[in-house]
């Protein structure tokens, strides 16, 4: 089985990216077909959706969030009604009645948890991303190899039964060495830019408006040399 590796979904100005998509679904409720990049025995998924018009679900069969890349993407429940141009995102919880409206071409990136479990808290989330963060901690200091950085975090959402938090973090520049990600995590940059060493060795350089996500247990390195924010995924 090869080494979980750290991935890019997409880029900021949609150029192409070296990762490997299946063009499948998540399961026979999923209402989308999807190029998923990766998916683990553990219930975690991520990838691209490619979609254009109007699609409407009774009971969204997972939790997920999405980062429009292409087009413009407009969500509606019975609450209320969230309109996503390129670089912003939201969450559709399990168990939402949504109607999922795309223009022409559209894309956006997700991490969906497809654990089988009772929605809880179903309805959307926005993600904006300027929240006002609180401090958090920062690396380890036995992985560090510049001064610790001053983190700040907010989780947005959070799902209590599958441990899925989905929130804004951003950091001071700083350099870590690699080891084991302690998480699956997707990471959306808004703000700045940062290279993670990948399980070969290589350098994978994420800049503002990308997308990439970085499978539990994957190798990877830190560098940032400005300050970054972003908006994450982790479980």
């Amino acid at each position: 089985m090869p080494e979980p590796t750290a991935m890019l979904l997409a880029r900021a100005d949609g150029s192409p990216v070296n990762t490997t998509f299946i063009l499948t679904s998540l399961g026979a409720n999923d209402p989308f077909d999807r190029l998923i990049a990766y998916t683990g025995e553990d219930g975690i998924a991520a990838g691209m959706v490619e979609v254009s018009g109007q699609t409407r679900v009774d009971h969204y069969p997972f939790s997920e969030m999405i980062v429009v890349h292409a087009g413009a993407v407009t969500l509606r429940s019975q609450e209320q009604t969230l309109q996503l141009k390129p670089g912003e995102s939201a969450v559709i919880a399990r168990g939402t009645a949504v109607e999922i409206d795309a223009q022409p071409d559209s894309r956006w990136a997700f991490c969906a948890d497809t654990q089988p479990i009772e929605a809880s808290t179903p309805g959307l989330t926005a993600l904006p991303a300027n929240t006002l963060l609180s401090p958090s901690a920062a690396p380890d200091p036995e992985i560090l190899l510049s001064p610790a950085p001053q983190c700040r975090s907010y989780n947005l959402f959070v799902e209590q039964a599958t441990d899925l938090r989905i929130g804004v973090w951003d950091s001071t520049p700083y350099t870590r060495r690699a080891r084991p990600h302690k998480l699956h995590e997707l990471m959306h940059l808004t703000e700045g830019s940062v290279t993670l060493q990948t399980a070969d060795g290589s350098d994978l350089i994420v800049n503002t408006g990308d997308t990439v996500f970085v499978p539990l247990n994957a190798p990877c390195a830190w560098k940032s040399s400005v300050y970054v924010r972003k908006l994450y995924v982790v479980r």
